[in-house]
């Protein structure tokens, strides 16, 4: 059975449901970005939301990915950094609890924490203090690390650091790794445009990214730059939301249809379609099959706040993929 190692910002997610979006606008934050905001400044928003209903769950990108690939069965481990204090700690014994081999670095920085605001619609806002996860380096990678795994999954909130990133991507080819990455957010695509080009074409082999992300890293519609994205890697994933996902590989295009209508809160939804899309790629799988899989994950995932899926809901994940496999032999 293949193995996926990941790498990310070791966060914990701090969720609230907020009653309307003017709330974002008086604090300034533009609705589905993500931002990154100082220790100070984190206090400050999450002191507003003291009344509001609340959710804590693990978090960051690359790490609800693992996570979920390890729900699916896959063996799964996590690079990131973290302080040896309480949130550290929750993350630490969490992604053990969840069967994930941790591979964190220490910090004498806090850790770090995002906290979530979920709109009406499901849609969420990112402020992000990044505390000990910024501060993972290219000095704290070991190529020992990469030794057993078969695929290398890396968030795009990430890649602010080019040491880090070309040196892990480096690390995970030498030890013959097929190479994942999420574009993560349109802010961060627009800010490290030339960076992520060069890299998605010298190392990466899948790369995802939502209709925002792939416009702003090209500049057009999702299916032209599904095309622009697959001239660069192997397989190209444009996600459309409620609208689905496209997935092309060389001249062989998949439409993939949205699963569920239910959305309370989109934290992890992205997330976890690449949970679901890599499981299948690992278990060799059609890539139409895998974006299945990732669109079923994905549609349950919105449908609870956070990113913690109640046991019943995964056994009922397990019988909908057992249906998708018994269709496709079909």
């Amino acid at each position: 059975m293949k193995k996926v190692l990941s790498m990310g910002n070791a966060l914990t997610d701090i969720l609230f449901q907020i009653n309307n979006d003017e709330i974002l606008s008086g604090l300034n934050l533009k609705k589905g970005s993500m931002q990154l905001v100082d220790a100070e400044k984190s206090d400050e928003i999450t002191a507003l939301f003291n009344d509001f209903p609340t959710t804590m769950a693990t978090g960051g990108s690359a790490a609800n990915t693992i996570k979920g690939i390890a729900k699916l069965g896959l063996e799964g481990g996590f690079i990131g950094k973290v302080c040896d204090d309480n949130i550290g700690s929750f993350f630490r014994e969490d992604s053990r609890k969840n069967g994930i081999k941790p591979h964190l670095k220490f910090s004498n920085t806090a850790s770090g924490h995002c906290t979530v605001l979920i709109s009406p619609d499901g849609e969420r806002t990112l402020c992000t203090y990044l505390g000990a996860a910024s501060e993972l380096s290219a000095g704290d990678l070991e190529s020992s690390v990469f030794t057993g795994y078969d695929i290398f999954h890396i968030e795009g909130y990430l890649v602010q650091d080019h040491n880090l990133i070309r040196t892990a991507l480096q690390l995970a080819k030498k030890a013959g790794l097929t190479v994942s990455l999420d574009l993560a957010s349109f802010n961060v695509v627009e800010e490290n445009r030339e960076f992520l080009h060069e890299i998605i074409r010298d190392y990466v082999d899948i790369t995802f990214a939502n209709e925002e992300e792939a416009k702003a890293f090209t500049g057009k519609n999702p299916f032209e730059a599904l095309t622009d994205i697959a001239h660069l890697c192997d397989i190209a994933i444009v996600k459309l939301g409620k609208d689905g996902s496209l997935i092309k590989s060389g001249e062989k295009t998949d439409e993939v249809i949205p699963s569920g209508d239910i959305r309370v809160d989109s934290t992890g939804a992205g997330d976890m379609y690449a949970a679901g899309f890599l499981y299948g790629l690992a278990r060799g799988y059609a890539l139409n099959i895998c974006g299945m899989i990732g669109s079923l994950i994905s549609g349950r995932v919105v449908q609870v706040v956070g990113t913690t899926m109640s046991e019943e809901t995964w056994n009922e994940i397990y019988a909908e993929i057992d249906d998708i496999l018994k269709m496709e032999t079909k």
